[in-house]
């Protein structure tokens, strides 16, 4: 038997085995996605990132609900709330628990323009007193079991002001009971340029654990974690207690089987053949299509098939078949016409 090369995974009191989780994606991570993440080696799913005011307006018989789309086989599952106020957050968090969520993540990281120009997202890493107040308030009322995390990046910007912010969004994150955080190594003007920073995420672990004394408090890293030998060499680098995967598992499943492979010490499985490919295609969209309808799925599931033709080798042919399918059928067709061994 092989020795994993690190510990079991652990978020407040949710065991999660496999320090390998998959990052909520907004417009991607719906039920059939982070359903194949955990078949194929995550040990934890989180929902896309919804805005708080779209939760408080979501009933149990809206289409809407189809986002929030939950099962007992799911658990345990998280989900990820923005906004910019607690007052909308509160209710918002305990709405999603009714849904059947296990985890609130809080997402004071996201950087596009428009949401980081309503105070919301990256915004609240330049105010981290508001974003610790929100923290507060959330982790007050959700009952205790439940696990409440933030996703941070490094800061809002590369200035030693951002840097002293997010060290203090980080002691009252702490103070406040959350049980952990998801740090991606870009600050909020980078998004996605650049490389991400892993030696700032290895600084956040070692002030947690040792300035801080909380070896318990899980800290997560993110940002471009492609293939499972990087995967392996950023997590030792840097000692954070998990990675979530995100932009390079959309359309790329296998890459959880691989990384769970690989942070487990065995042998690494061979690519997926045409074959595996199109058998796993197939599964997404027949979930997508049992999910949303025939009308909705072709269109919902277009950005997926782009992401999957990546693998294959033809694929300007294959992504230019899926980005114009326009009906369930034609779907099948293309699996049938482009996934032959």
């Amino acid at each position: 038997m092989s020795e994993p090369l690190f510990p079991p995974l652990k978020i407040g009191k949710l065991h999660l085995g496999t320090p390998i989780i998959q990052a909520p994606l907004s417009g991607y991570s719906d039920a059939p996605m982070r359903r194949l993440a955990r078949k194929f080696g995550a040990s934890f799913a989180l929902c896309e990132v919804f805005l708080d005011q779209f939760i408080l307006n979501v009933s149990k018989k809206s289409k809407s609900r189809l986002y929030l789309a939950t099962r007992d086989s799911d658990k345990p599952s998280g989900a990820q709330l923005m906004g910019s106020s607690s007052d909308e957050f509160v209710p918002a968090a305990l709405k999603l628990l009714e849904f059947g969520f296990d985890l609130i993540d809080l997402n004071f990281a996201c950087p596009v323009r428009k949401v980081v120009g309503k105070s919301r997202g990256g915004f609240l890493m330049s105010e981290p007193e508001r974003a610790v107040e929100i923290a507060r308030r959330v982790r007050e009322a959700v009952p205790a079991d439940v696990p409440v995390t933030a996703k941070l990046r490094r800061g809002f910007d590369d200035s030693p002001k951002s840097r002293e912010s997010f060290f203090g969004l980080l002691d009252g994150l702490l103070d406040v009971g959350v049980d952990g955080v998801a740090i991606h190594g870009r600050t909020v003007l980078e998004r996605y340029t650049g490389v991400a920073n892993w030696d700032f995420l290895r600084e956040v672990k070692e002030y947690v654990a040792i300035k801080r004394n909380r070896p318990d408090f899980t800290v997560l890293g993110c940002g471009d974690l492609f293939d499972e030998a990087t995967i392996v060499r950023r997590m030792r680098e840097s000692g954070v207690d998990g990675v979530a995967l995100a932009r390079g598992i959309i359309g790329n499943p296998w890459l959880f089987e691989r990384a769970k492979a690989a942070v487990e010490g065995r042998p690494i499985p061979a690519p997926p053949t045409l074959a595996e490919q199109k058998a796993t295609i197939a599964e997404h969209f027949s979930a997508a299509l049992e999910l949303y309808g025939e009308r909705r799925t072709a269109t919902e599931m277009r950005k997926f098939g782009v992401a999957y033709a990546k693998l294959h080798p033809k694929t300007e042919e294959v992504r230019l078949a899926f980005a114009t399918c326009k009906r369930a059928s034609r779907w099948f067709e293309i699996l049938d016409e482009f996934y032959r061994d």
